[in-house]
């Protein structure tokens, strides 16, 4: 029995650690880092909890009830002095011992206050619907940085996988020339030197496609970190991917859409309004407080006392005198209005306004380098959008002139006016194109998402227009790797 639930756990497990079926999509992946990422998670959480400021800063300007009780039991003893006049006019101490039993004593009392004026407690409203906001804005934001993250480390695997195949296309490539180099030096048509080249580009070769695997695993970890799944296969950008040109075609306009929308920015320009409300709450410390407060207590006990009176001088001893009941229940009602004036409290109060005043000071400037970085990034995304257009349309015709060049260095090399090293390097070259021009592809899409971030207007409508642009991996045409 026991064997048999070892087996179902294991089996369990090893479905949970099984990489994902099938071929996923971009949108797909995002979806699966909505329920997984704990960056999003942990920014949810955040901005739940802030949400409790407002009904916190309410709470304080309502009324405030309280009830308070008490049960005890004393056993009180000791002694009592008192003076007696004689009947020969002489005063004398007297001293008198006593025993007091309380069981039991109980106590409770109601009170009701109301603040009629508190500024501080105005201000931390005020500053409350700020943190709200500042909440919200974070949140967004960290959704919008998840669709960033999601698509770049997708097309980052894209962009290992296309390492990894031309790698290994130049590996096979190069050992097919190292191959046919051997058979020409054994008949004497190529001398040995021709040989070691081929060698050592194979080696240089395999060394690279090592890189690569290494690379791509690191890549799918990254991806894998975010979604909380292990993908195998993508959806990839083939060569018809669209190059959609930045709408508006002006960088002014969407530098001025981030500086009103970036949400970042947005955080950062509520953070500094709390900051300014900060001092008006420190200054709060020197403002006298009013409130109306009433309340009602009562004190019930049950006890019984006995005197233990000290004899006189000149008169007889007293006898001893028993228990005594000493019961009490006392009801009080108060009420009225309290002012607290503050008067000195060691400088305290200065010293909280100047701190606050400082860490507004920290805020604005804050405020100006994230404005200043989020122009920076609008501008950047867009000067990156607009230049790999232009990039992955030169790489395009890179790769079929290297195309071209490969096939007449191949045909020169049959009829012995090129050399293996000649043939080598072509190859390369076209592998190097091949490669460069689909991390263009996956770069301008990533590109493009980024500069939606950085205006602080990227929604999953774009992560899904995106995803409609890749294709199943066997939809993919793969590069062409020369004639021979």
């Amino acid at each position: 029995m026991k064997f048999h639930r070892l087996r179902m756990l294991l089996a369990v497990t090893a479905l949970l650690a099984a990489p994902h079926a099938g071929a996923v999509s971009l949108l797909d992946a995002y979806r699966d880092a909505l329920r997984s990422d704990p960056v999003l998670r942990e920014a949810a959480a955040n901005r739940l909890a802030t949400l409790e400021a407002a009904p916190q800063a309410r709470a304080a300007l309502l009324p405030q009830l309280e009830a308070t009780g008490s049960y005890e039991r004393q056993y009180i003893s000791g002694n009592e002095i008192f003076t007696q006049l004689l009947e020969s006019g002489e005063v004398v101490p007297v001293t008198t011992g006593f025993e007091r039993e309380v069981e039991p004593s109980r106590a409770w009392q109601l009170r009701l206050t109301q603040t009629l004026f508190q500024w501080d407690q105005w201000v931390a409203l005020r500053q409350a619907d700020k943190r709200l906001a500042q909440a919200e804005a974070e949140f967004r934001a960290a959704e919008q940085d998840l669709m960033a993250r999601v698509a770049r480390r997708y097309f980052d695997i894209l962009n290992a996988q296309s390492t990894v195949q031309a790698a290994e296309a130049a590996k096979e490539a190069i050992g097919r020339q190292l191959e046919q180099a051997e058979k020409r030096f054994e008949v004497g048509l190529s001398a040995i030197t021709d040989v070691q080249e081929a060698q050592a580009s194979f080696d240089s070769a395999t060394a690279a496609l090592i890189e690569a695997k290494r690379t791509l695993a690191v890549a799918r970890e990254f991806l894998r970190e975010v979604t909380g799944e292990y993908y195998v296969e993508l959806y990839d950008a083939g060569p018809q991917t669209p190059l959609v040109s930045p709408d508006p075609y002006d960088v002014d306009e969407w530098v001025n859409t981030a500086l009103n929308r970036n949400l970042s920015l947005e955080a950062a320009r509520l953070a500094a309004e709390i900051s300014r409300d900060e001092i008006a709450a420190r200054r709060a410390g020197h403002y006298p407080s009013l409130e109306l407060f009433a309340t009602r207590s009562n004190s019930d006990t049950t006890a019984r006392r006995r005197d233990k009176p000290q004899g006189v001088p000149g008169e007889p001893d007293p006898a001893p005198q028993p228990f005594v009941p000493a019961n009490s229940d006392l009801w009080q009602d108060t009420y009225g209005i309290q002012v607290r004036v503050p008067i000195y409290s060691g400088g305290a109060v200065s010293s909280r306004v100047r701190e606050a005043t400082h860490r507004h000071q920290a805020s604005q400037q804050q405020l100006e380098r994230i404005a200043r970085q989020t122009e920076r990034e609008t501008r950047d995304a867009y000067l990156s959008v607009t230049a790999e257009i232009s990039r992955v349309q030169a790489l395009a015709q890179a790769v079929q002139s290297s195309q071209t060049a490969l096939r007449a260095t191949e045909a020169g090399f049959e009829v012995g006016t090129r050399t293996t090293v000649d043939v080598l390097q072509s190859r390369q070259q076209l592998f190097e194109a091949q490669r460069d021009y689909a991390s263009s592809r996956y770069t301008y899409l990533v590109n493009a998402l980024l500069l939606k971030q950085a205006a602080g207007i990227l929604r999953e409508a774009d992560v899904e227009e995106i995803d409609s642009w890749l294709k199943p991996p066997d939809e993919v045409p793969v590069p062409t790797q020369g004639t021979r």
